[in-house]
């Protein structure tokens, strides 16, 4: 049974940062793509950055020079750094996983963590 259990969201002002966490099991980590999508009220929920089995990275425009994904195998996580946080980044971030590739298209990922809310104040 696969799961993906993300941490680390919460209320901050703008321009500060945090760090999301999704630890898997239940898979090979390392032969799988992980990216962070997230959801904002009344939006549709968008790739904001990913990690390919090979460590190749993608950054939505929206967030790039901002936000930071890295992975540990060793320890099945996933990251999101992100800094410089904007009231605009207030949305749930989920984490999902797919066999070694990162797609910008939410359909094809295959595991979905159950969200963390992260909220930015202006």
């Amino acid at each position: 049974q696969v799961q993906l259990v993300e941490s680390g969201g919460g209320l901050v002002q703008a321009g500060g940062s945090l760090r999301l966490s999704c630890t898997a099991s239940g898979l090979t980590f390392s032969a799988y793509a992980l990216g962070w999508f997230r959801q904002a009220p009344g939006k549709e929920r968008e790739l904001v950055a990913g990690i390919n089995s090979g460590g190749a990275t993608y950054y939505a425009d929206s967030v790039k020079g901002r936000f930071t994904i890295s992975r540990d195998n060793a320890k099945n996580t996933v990251n999101l750094q992100m800094n410089s946080l904007k009231p605009e980044d207030t949305a749930v971030f989920y984490c999902a996983a797919r066999v070694l590739v990162i797609v910008v298209a939410e359909q094809q990922y295959n595991y979905w963590g159950q969200g963390t809310q992260v909220t930015v104040s202006s």
